[in-house]
């Protein structure tokens, strides 16, 4: 079975009862959620706050849409490069993202479903992502590769990098 069929069976399987095997980050953010939606959808701003401290970006293809794609490449402060692959499945813009993020080859504990919401709280955004994992230990080896840390890095690289797209 490939990645994408058991991933799609997991997530139907008991999607009522996600909690041993989800991540969620939450982040209150000083922009309109507009704007914060545009940091997460144009390749133009997202290659510059993506992943934890320390990493770096190369984009190498983003169409948000659903069925599109966006593959990149990042690259640890080791060196170390990891290959990324999302596939959007809804884009409700300013709303909502849901998609399959992946390393882009067809191993089932590689891949996992996200959904990003953008809630409007006055001149304010709460970005919520939460990704639910094929299982709960899939869930706790990326635990323990440093995915709660490095999520809360990434939306404080996001929080940051905001005020530098309105000036």
């Amino acid at each position: 079975m490939s990645a994408k069929n058991n991933l799609n069976t997991a997530n139907t399987a008991n999607t009522a009862n996600t909690a041993d095997r989800e991540l969620v980050n939450s982040r209150l953010l000083d922009a309109p959620r507009e704007l914060v939606f545009q940091a997460f959808t144009d390749p133009r701003h997202v290659v510059h706050w993506w992943g934890p401290n320390g990493f770096t970006n190369t984009n190498h293809e983003m169409r948000v849409q659903p069925g599109g794609v966006w593959r990149f490449t990042m690259h640890g402060p080791d060196g170390v490069d990891f290959p990324n692959q999302i596939v959007y499945h809804e884009v409700v813009k300013p709303e909502r993202l849901v998609y399959t993020h992946s390393d882009g080859s067809d191993h089932a504990d590689q891949c996992f479903h996200v959904t990003v919401t953008f809630e409007a709280q006055g001149n304010k955004t709460l970005l919520t992502m939460r990704a639910v994992f094929a299982s709960a230990a899939i869930c706790e080896q990326h635990k323990q590769f440093g995915a709660v840390e490095g999520g809360r890095q990434t939306l404080a690289r996001l929080a940051a990098y905001l005020p530098s797209m309105v000036e």
